[in-house]
């Protein structure tokens, strides 16, 4: 019963996490009522979570395989307990800093669920769980659109320390229902790091994470403010918004690993990307307010199917240091949504508008496509080349010319030759004089006229001892219809034949 609802409660545990991870954020228009904040200072004071929201998320999925997910959540939830009051009593810029920066362990808990999740279902579920896990996405928008309602009534500081008794309740339910028997892995941190340090594809997905999540922390932390100032919006209004743009993305994240579970991952990253760039260049022309919603759902729609994507693709690649890798991708996708606000906030200074920033989304965005397409053809190479590898057949591969390109390990153990002293060579060294002239000429008849040949042929080994292939050859053309080489596989049948 205890597994059955971990799920459940670990998500919910999310939700809380970034309900207090964007605090400051939601209620920004009305604590700048109270508290001095100058225009330069405001990226700053909403981007400051963000920190301690993504450096934190390493150890964290690290100590979720150590202690399990059950004694994380309940640390990181007394914890917050906090800098959540310091805040409600905050009457300065640098009260909101200090406080800001500890309620970046909302975040940061993040990197727990999905590692510790995983270990309940089969792989082929771990796209759908780990995106259903992400909708804890959530609680940024019940934050944002909760938060300004109830602030009205009661006041921004009495709103803060309504988070306090939710944090209360969710120890009490991390306590009785967390479980105490989650299976542990006790491999050291620096041991997973060496393992995982020099994969590229770690840094990939640390990238494309830095754009699709950093994009939603980045929209989510910035927009309120931001449809105030720029279009002029009531304080509710804006916050509506903005959570309409949390919710979306949140909705695509499981939708976005159900689709990665069941078609290939990487080509749903291409659409991703894809859409991305048009949607970035689209709010880089500083469009009126329908124009800029559109954009800003467009990029939530693919930075939710991009977040729930990604997450399948962690535990695909890394299943021995899922841990630690799921610490660094999302602690990248959190710095992701640092960043930007600032950036945004220097550029319209120095320009006074955003096109630059948005611009420069659309052309990172792009440079990630391409990486996906490169991706998607090396990992294509790459299988080929593990089933010629392994294959119990011989494989040989000549250019037009017919000089040998290619040759793999069953080759060598079926004739004798080495690679090296093949390679360059012409097939007719493996010859054994048994067949006639007007063979071979009716195998290469057949092979342009049909693109294969396949039959019984005899042929020599390195020491000089014959024996009986079955042997295919097949024309390997190119997108235009030429033949740009030649494939032969075949199999020692002599052992077949004498018995």
């Amino acid at each position: 019963m205890i597994k059955k609802i971990q799920l459940p409660l670990q998500t919910m545990n999310l939700i809380v996490g970034f309900m207090i991870w964007v605090l400051i954020s939601s209620l920004l228009p009305f604590i700048k009522e109270d508290i001095v904040i100058p225009d330069s200072q405001l990226a700053l004071v909403t981007a400051v979570p963000v920190i301690l929201g993504s450096i934190l998320r390493i150890p964290l999925g690290f100590y979720a395989n150590q202690f399990g997910a059950r004694t994380i959540f309940l640390f990181s939830f007394i914890l917050l307990l906090f800098p959540v009051y310091y805040i409600s009593m905050a009457d300065s810029l640098a009260d909101l800093l200090i406080g800001g920066l500890f309620l970046g362990v909302g975040g940061a808990i993040f990197s727990v669920g999905v590692t510790s999740l995983p270990k309940y279902y089969p792989k082929e579920r771990h796209g759908f769980v780990n995106g259903i896990y992400g909708a804890g996405n959530l609680g940024t928008a019940l934050s944002t659109f909760a938060a300004p309602v109830i602030a009205t009534h009661v006041g921004w500081s009495a709103t803060v320390q309504i988070y306090l008794v939710i944090l209360a309740i969710f120890i009490i339910a991390n306590f009785f229902l967390g479980d105490k028997k989650e299976l542990k892995v006790k491999t050291p941190l620096i041991e997973q790091i060496k393992g995982v340090y020099k994969n590229e594809k770690l840094w990939l997905l640390c990238l494309f994470y830095f754009i699709t999540f950093g994009s939603f922390v980045a929209f989510t932390i910035y927009l309120p403010n931001f449809l105030v100032s720029n279009f002029g919006l009531d304080k509710v209004d804006a916050g509506l918004r903005t959570a309409g743009f949390i919710v979306i993305a949140t909705i695509m994240r499981p939708i976005g690993g159900w689709l990665a579970d069941r078609f290939h991952s990487l080509i749903l990253l291409m659409f991703t990307f894809g859409v991305y760039t048009i949607s970035a260049m689209i709010l880089s022309f500083a469009p009126s307010i329908g124009w800029y919603s559109f954009g800003c759902l467009t990029i939530a729609f693919c930075a939710g199917i991009g977040n729930g994507v990604i997450f399948k693709l962690v535990p695909l690649y890394f299943q021995k240091q899922a841990g630690i890798v799921n610490g660094i991708v999302s602690a990248m996708g959190g710095l992701g949504g640092f960043f930007p606000p600032i950036i945004l906030s220097l550029l319209f200074n120095v320009t006074g508008h955003y096109a630059i920033g948005f611009m420069a989304l659309s052309e990172v965005a792009l440079a990630s496509l391409i990486l996906v397409i490169w991706m998607y053809f090396k990992e294509k190479m790459q299988l080929a080349k593990e089933v010629m590898h392994h294959t119990v057949e011989g494989i040989l591969v000549t250019d037009t010319s017919g000089k040998i390109i290619s040759v793999n390990p069953a080759f060598t153990k079926i004739t004798g030759y080495q690679e090296d002293e093949i390679l360059g060579k012409n097939p007719s060294i493996l010859k054994s004089g048994k067949q006639s002239k007007e063979f071979y000429q009716d195998m290469w008849n057949s092979i342009e006229k049909n693109g294969f040949w396949q039959g019984e042929i005899w042929n020599c080994r390195k020491d000089g001892q014959q024996y009986l292939q079955w042997l295919t050859i097949s024309a390997i053309k190119n997108d235009a219809g030429d033949v740009v080489q030649y494939a032969g596989m075949f199999s020692d049948i002599s052992s077949f034949k004498e018995t």
